[in-house]
């Protein structure tokens, strides 16, 4: 049955999600910001996502969403598209967002590679990997996963001199671990980009990232 969308009464945030990269996101960007949460899943898998209620919240039927019962003058409110919820957190939370232009910049150009580039391309693959039919396979396959390891390989470059993709840690790098963490579906060994794989192991090893991956999503 799909979730209930009725309006929370509570003071904490509804998380509408299901066990995919962008869903990781929120639930990383959550425990990490320490703000109380409720999970709803979205079986996606399910045509849970087209459901009317979830449609009010999410009107392009995508997850993640989340509904704030106190948003900004104490309304409600809700939140669709996965950086939109990354930006409103960090702004609501005050952290993962700096405050100075230069490094607010940084963070910014980050998030935008990710939901640009590092998503589209690799959820690509996710599809085109996924068909029966060799012939069907072949061509989407052969250019999504080129780009993919193209993108990799941006980010491997940049990680050789950074500890993190903006400075500090930020809504950056939850934005881009979710999708890190389905190189094997990738077919992306990170061996070959070493520091991207120095990067993923240590936000992996944070205890609220783990606490991120571990929320039941399914």
């Amino acid at each position: 049955m799909p979730p209930n969308y009725a309006k929370p009464l509570t003071m904490t945030i509804e998380l509408y999600s299901f066990d995919t990269p962008n869903g990781r996101k929120i639930s990383v960007a959550l425990e990490e910001m320490a703000l109380p949460y409720k999970v709803h899943v979205v079986d996606i898998s399910a045509g849970d996502q087209f459901d009317p209620a979830f449609l009010k919240i999410s009107p392009n039927n995508k997850i993640p969403a989340i509904v704030d019962s106190d948003g900004p003058g104490g309304q409600p409110i809700s939140v669709f598209e996965s950086g939109a919820i990354l930006l409103y957190l960090a702004e609501k939370s005050g952290q993962f967002l700096p405050t100075d232009a230069r490094a607010r910049v940084a963070v910014m150009e980050w998030l935008m590679f990710q939901m640009s580039g590092f998503g589209p391309a690799p959820g690509q693959v996710h599809h085109f990997i996924a068909l029966s039919a060799e012939e069907d396979r072949r061509y989407g396959l052969a250019r999504f996963m080129a780009e993919t390891r193209r993108l990799y390989g941006v980010m491997d470059r940049w990680l050789a001199d950074h500890v993190y993709f903006a400075g500090e840690l930020s809504i950056a790098d939850f934005s881009i671990v979710g999708w890190v963490w389905r190189h094997a579906r990738h077919q992306v060994d990170l061996n070959d980009f070493p520091h991207v794989q120095r990067w993923y192991q240590a936000m992996m090893a944070r205890p609220a990232v783990a606490r991120g991956f571990n929320v039941p999503l399914r």
